[in-house]
């Protein structure tokens, strides 16, 4: 046993190793800087912030660099970093209706007050390969500009005006975060309205009720069934992006009756306030880049309801509107039971959707299927082998049994003879 042990230890040591080296790959080729990954890769870098619940762009490099661009192995490192983290206070509400924008949409209106804001997205490439990426040292198209160049925000107007803000954007480096914050649009409370907000002044849209109740925390305490909405959101905002975009396809399949509109979705940055325990007031903390999109979707009513839209909700750090658009469209699925509507499909249950969304979960309890299982499977083919020499002992006897009958009824046919 003792050697069986220490073979087994060298034998990990040496994967480590291993793994190193193919994380590192060709050692002629300049290793990936941290600012590469975070400047280079936002998307990713975005991805595993939201479902690794903490927001640090550095962190989240060395994370996606330590795990070789395994997503899911860099979310599980966030993570654990995270369980390590002294928790000071509690932030206020974030006010997303004050967000500088970078971008703006919704397929609602088309005259939408203040206009749509397209911003960064790959909503109109053809999807064909780039190759002039392929150069070296190669810039995007902004900014290629001179230095000092005023670059006009995408923005289809309500009246076709030039409303777009300008935005200066340098020439010689990537901008940083807190560049992208200036770049984006200021005042975008007061210019962008949103757009649910219209529907709400109209009586249309169903009013979202303040529980009043203390905000619950699924990293320190457990899911329980049922579940309220403010848990339901926690645990879709850190839930997997396909697993949610998945189910949220469903719906739109027929499963779950569900006929949404994207009533607005937003990304940009918004400030954090924070309120210590020492002061009577709340301080700002910095700003942080979010995606939001709230759903349209229609509600025929009750008897003590008329009939009126109803909403869907999604938020997640960085840019990231795959996930939120997957995850309003789940929250409204799970809001099945409040409307007292036919729970059908798997994304209105929530104890399927909330108990398998999780990917670092999931992932562990399938990684799992790698490790020693030695007496276990030793058990099941003993078993199987019984079970196969009982069925072939029941066969023979079987066959025994018939060749003695026939022997006893050929006799009888030769004395009838």
């Amino acid at each position: 046993m003792y050697v069986a042990v220490k073979g087994g230890e060298t034998a990990i040591e040496n994967a480590h190793r291993l793994l190193d080296q193919k994380r590192r790959g060709a050692t002629d080729v300049p290793p990936l800087s941290l600012a590469q990954i975070a400047q280079q890769m936002p998307l990713a870098v975005a991805r595993v912030m939201s479902e690794g619940s903490l927001y640090d762009r550095e962190l989240a490099a060395l994370a996606i660099k330590q795990s070789a661009g395994d997503l899911l192995e860099a979310i599980f490192l966030l993570r654990a970093y995270r369980t390590t983290l002294s928790r000071y206070c509690v932030s206020r509400p974030l006010h997303t209706e004050s967000m500088q924008l970078e971008r703006r949409i919704s397929a609602t209106y088309k005259d939408l007050p203040g206009g749509q804001l397209l911003g960064p997205t790959f909503d109109y490439t053809h999807r064909l390969l780039d190759f002039t990426l392929q150069a070296e040292g190669e810039q995007p198209q902004a900014l290629q500009q001179s230095d000092g160049q005023q670059i006009q925000a995408a923005v289809d107007g309500a009246d076709g005006a030039a409303a777009a803000q300008q935005a200066t954007l340098p020439g010689a480096t990537l901008p940083d975060e807190n560049a992208q914050a200036d770049v984006a649009i200021e005042d975008a409370g007061q210019d962008f309205p949103r757009v649910l907000g219209l529907l709400a002044q109209e009586g249309l849209m169903r009013e979202e009720m303040d529980s009043a109740q203390p905000v619950p925390d699924i990293t320190r305490e457990p899911l329980d069934f049922p579940s309220n909405r403010m848990q339901r959101l926690q645990a879709l905002a850190r839930g997997d992006e396909g697993f949610l975009l998945a189910l949220g396809y469903s719906t739109q399949r027929g499963y779950g009756r569900n006929h949404p509109f994207a009533g607005e979705i937003r990304i940009g940055f918004t400030e954090v306030w924070l309120e210590p325990e020492e002061l009577d007031f709340a301080v700002p903390a910095g700003d942080i880049e979010v995606t939001e999109c709230e759903m349209v979707n229609q509600f025929v009513g009750s008897k003590d309801q008329p009939a009126q839209f109803t909403r869907g909700y999604g938020l997640a750090f960085g840019y990231n509107e795959r996930k939120v658009m997957g995850m309003a469209l789940v929250d409204r699925a799970l809001r099945a039971a409040e409307y007292d509507e036919e729970i059908t499909s798997p994304a209105q249950q929530e104890e399927f959707v909330l108990m398998h969304c999780d990917n670092v979960e999931a992932a562990g309890f399938v990684s799992h299927l790698k490790l020693p299982h030695y007496v276990d499977f030793q058990a099941e083919l003993e078993l199987i082998r019984k079970m196969r020499k009982r069925d072939a002992q029941a066969e023979s006897a079987h066959e025994q049994q018939q060749d003695t009958e026939a022997g006893q009824v050929s006799p009888q046919k030769e004395k009838r003879a």
